[in-house]
């Protein structure tokens, strides 16, 4: 795990290495893009080529240093992430915190990472802080944070990992060196997952598709779950808008928690990416591509102030999720909204 084996974001490795090999790394780093793209692990890597004594300023990934730091356990190397994400990834048990682990960086984790900082390194000169999941920290975080940018120790370099910028205060994101990574191309994505998952090329490619663009993402995609897509779109365009115990009965077999709920509506948002390009004749670019009979069908009867509609509707749903929204109340406010005017 170095730079050199991030894959798909030439623009974004090419630019560390040219710093690295001038010497010019920044104190600071914003490293913005969707998830699952190669962000954490290009963070990883300039971490190893600041601290390994091997190759310095490359990183050889294969020394003693270079294997603690993509382990986590490099004294010099500290890893900032919420609570919740750590027990995720494995790195803490549900059992070590007293209530719900947090969703968020709160205050007291930013300054145990001050308090960190101020001390001399234990093994390499410079110090390097990953804050992963950075658009996750709360005001008074960011606020604690923002001195740390400020005033920043000498021989460090904070590495801010995001994949929503513009959560981040403006004083934040000003004071980073900016560095952003794009959604992968769906046909190496498609590739790295059909060789990591065993799968046939249709539904790696379906995969790779339904993950737009993030090898993360579609390396956890439940196989099962992409065969399940055809029934849940096939459910929504069949719901009436007379027929309120439908809807009703739609919100509750999907809304059941705030997982099940994001990806329904994730799905439906792609989904009606797929009826706008078949409204206009770009059947090639659908998504759902086993689904283009339909996709056809409903274009053919919505209407493209429908579709900005819905858009618009699910959007406003999932953002709603996302906020700790109710997922079922989500769910069937979206429905009858939807049907309240008219229908689709």
């Amino acid at each position: 795990m170095t730079l050199a084996s991030v894959l798909g974001q030439p623009r974004a490795i090419d630019s560390l290495q040219a710093a690295l090999r001038s010497g010019s790394v920044h104190h600071a780093y914003l490293f913005a893009g969707p998830e699952g793209v190669g962000k954490e692990r290009a963070a990883v890597g300039l971490a190893q080529a600041l601290t390994c004594p091997e190759q310095p300023d490359v990183g050889c990934g294969t020394c003693a240093s270079c294997v603690r730091v993509a382990r986590a356990l490099h004294p010099d190397v500290t890893y900032v992430m919420p609570d919740e994400e750590r027990v995720s990834r494995g790195l803490a048990g549900r059992s070590d915190f007293t209530g719900t682990p947090s969703r968020e960086l709160r205050v007291e984790q930013i300054r145990g990472l001050q308090e960190r900082l101020a001390l001399r390194g234990l093994e390499s000169k410079r110090k390097v802080a990953i804050i992963a999941s950075a658009q996750t920290m709360n005001v008074q975080a960011q606020n604690a944070f923002l001195k740390t940018l400020e005033e920043p120790p000498s021989e460090t370099t904070l590495v801010l990992v995001a994949s929503a910028m513009d959560k981040l205060l403006p004083t934040i994101r000003s004071r980073c060196s900016k560095v952003h990574f794009g959604p992968l191309s769906v046909d190496l994505v498609a590739e790295r997952v059909r060789e990591a998952r065993k799968l046939d090329a249709d539904t790696a490619m379906l995969a790779a598709i339904m993950s737009g663009g993030s090898l993360g993402r579609a390396l956890a995609l439940d196989v099962e779950a992409l065969a399940r897509r055809k029934d849940v779109v096939t459910a929504f365009e069949s719901l009436k808008g007379e027929d309120a115990v439908g809807l009703l009965r739609f919100a509750d077999e999907h809304g059941g928690s705030r997982e099940d709920a994001d990806a329904t509506l994730e799905l439906l948002v792609l989904w009606t990416r797929d009826v706008a390009l078949a409204r206009v004749g770009q059947v090639a670019s659908l998504a759902n591509r086993d689904l283009q009979a339909l996709a056809v069908e409903v274009a053919g009867r919505t209407s493209e102030v429908m579709l900005h509609r819905r858009h618009g509707l699910l959007e406003a749903a999932r953002a709603a999720v996302a906020r700790n929204g109710a997922p079922r109340l989500q769910l069937e406010r979206m429905l009858i909204e939807l049907f309240a005017e008219g229908g689709r």
